[in-house]
């Protein structure tokens, strides 16, 4: 029997449910499962699919995908999406993971405006996940930009390895707006990066989401590297489709992200003698 010539991990590529944006949530699953994806990962919004969790069982039995992640509700417009407490939204993340068999809740730092949450965010975070088995994975962000000026909305920060968290996500489109360098990040997170959200971008102002390859950030270098780990996370395509001319291209674009995954998501094994 020939040996294997390349090591792929255990990660699961999964689809968010952000990627099919403005097609609904349950669209998102229709083409997770049509196009080969692990799963998916839901973001909670305004989309009441989304926050219905019997509704999202039903959508998971339906096509056969498993939910793997849950993305709490933390976007400017969703500040009141299951309740006006950023801890409370929290907690029924934590919930609806545990109910959705989900392993990963994703979360965002504070804004900077919400100062009682982001006082105690660091040590709040660490309370409630050695209340469960479900990992709270903190995103790291960007800085806003405007022009030539720089506003820093997110507090502690939008680096979350400034601070002691327990599992982080790494989101290539929100380094790229940072112009921070992704690899130094990946090196700081270690063997805490336990999520990953996959995209691509250029460098602007704006979070692009592009599609894998599309940018300048290191999305290939990074696969191979979780490859060459054992990385036992998730990898989740997180990339803006909403200018798709049609269902056809948004699909397109999600299989050729697909595809740019799997195909990066392995490492060569060493030949021995070699």
């Amino acid at each position: 029997m020939a040996e294997p010539v390349v090591r792929i991990p255990d990660a699961k590529v999964a689809l968010s449910t952000a990627s099919v944006y403005p097609e609904s949530t349950a669209t998102a699953f229709e083409i997770a499962a049509r196009l080969g994806y692990d799963g998916v990962e839901v973001m909670v919004w305004n989309d009441p699919i989304s926050q219905d969790i019997e509704a999202l069982r039903r959508l998971s039995d339906h096509h056969g995908i498993p939910i793997l992640a849950v993305h709490a509700p933390c976007l400017l417009i969703t500040q009141r999406v299951w309740s006006s407490d950023p801890w409370v939204r929290l907690q029924r993340a934590r919930s609806a993971a545990e109910r959705l068999g989900a392993s990963t809740v994703v979360v965002h730092p504070p804004f900077r405006w919400q100062r009682q949450y982001a006082r105690d965010f660091v040590s709040g975070i660490w309370r409630m996940a050695d209340e469960t088995d479900i990992r709270f994975a903190v995103e790291n962000m960007y800085p806003w930009r405007y022009r030539d000026r720089e506003m820093l909305a997110y507090a502690p920060g939008w680096d979350p390895t400034d601070e002691d968290y327990r599992h982080f996500t790494i989101d290539l489109s929100h380094t790229a707006t940072a112009r921070t360098d992704t690899m130094a990040m990946i090196g700081r997170m270690g063997d805490r990066l336990g999520h990953v959200h996959l995209a691509d971008g250029k460098g602007s102002a704006k979070d692009e989401h592009l599609v894998p390859g599309r940018g300048d950030q290191p999305c290939a270098e990074l696969l191979e590297g979780l490859a060459g780990s054992g990385f036992d996370g998730h990898v989740v395509i997180e990339v803006n489709t909403r200018r798709a001319m049609s269902n056809a291209e948004r699909e397109a674009d999600l299989a050729e992200a697909l595809a740019f995954t799997r195909l990066h998501l392995a490492s060569p094994l060493r030949v021995k003698g070699q």
